[in-house]
């Protein structure tokens, strides 16, 4: 018989099989509970805790998911602004409102509806954040303005700005409690606005602004 390793010679029954432990949740169902959280308590209040609370676990699953609750955050805001996206597509599809316009009341229903995700994507403090100018995303609406314009590039660009400014403010007092207005008032003053800055950028009313 030849010489074998006795130190390394384990019969199977003696062998330690260390099997992986089989997590409780899926990530998408903690980063959808994390959404709920959020939704009620806003994310200042999405805590370990507060997850699992949710849960109706220990927070034992979440970490063995996720390194740490930074990256739970993190999903959750990409989840948030993938449920804005489905909003936008919505109403720029179903035919409500001409498209562009569409896109704003998709901006302001979201904010009706989902107050506390509207406020993270939107109205969060972004002091450290560092915050670039992302013209490629608005590619669309640029596109639906100068098609309804006739303006260049840049002034479309600009309309789009300004436009935003407006939409912004009603959208963020709406997620703020502070008014509610309904769709027809919204709809008739997105309406008065475009209206205004659409002659503003006009030949005529660039003459009379200079």
């Amino acid at each position: 018989m030849s010489n074998i390793d006795c130190a390394t010679y384990v019969t199977l029954k003696e062998r330690k099989i260390i099997i992986p432990p089989k997590f409780k949740f899926t990530k998408a169902e903690i980063i959808n509970a994390a959404l709920s959280v959020t939704r009620e308590h806003g994310m200042s209040g999405l805590t370990a805790r507060a997850l699992a609370a949710k849960l109706g676990c220990s927070v034992k699953p979440i970490f063995g998911l996720f390194k740490n609750m930074e990256e739970v955050q993190q999903q959750v805001l990409l989840a948030a602004n993938c449920l804005y996206q489905n909003y936008l597509q919505e109403d720029m599809t179903k035919g409500g409102y001409p498209p562009y316009k569409a896109s704003g009341m998709a901006y302001i229903r979201f904010a009706r509806e989902e107050r506390e995700l509207f406020k993270l994507l939107f109205m969060r403090d972004r002091t450290h954040e560092e915050i670039g100018e992302n013209r490629e995303e608005l590619q669309p609406l640029i596109a639906l303005i100068r098609r309804n314009s006739g303006l260049s590039e840049e002034e479309a660009y600009r309309f789009h700005l300004e436009m935003w400014l407006y939409v912004h403010g009603i959208a963020a007092m709406i997620a703020t409690s502070y008014l509610n207005w309904d769709d027809a008032f919204i709809s008739g003053a997105l309406t008065d606005a475009y209206v205004g800055l659409k002659y503003r950028y006009s030949e005529k009313g660039k003459g009379e602004a200079s």
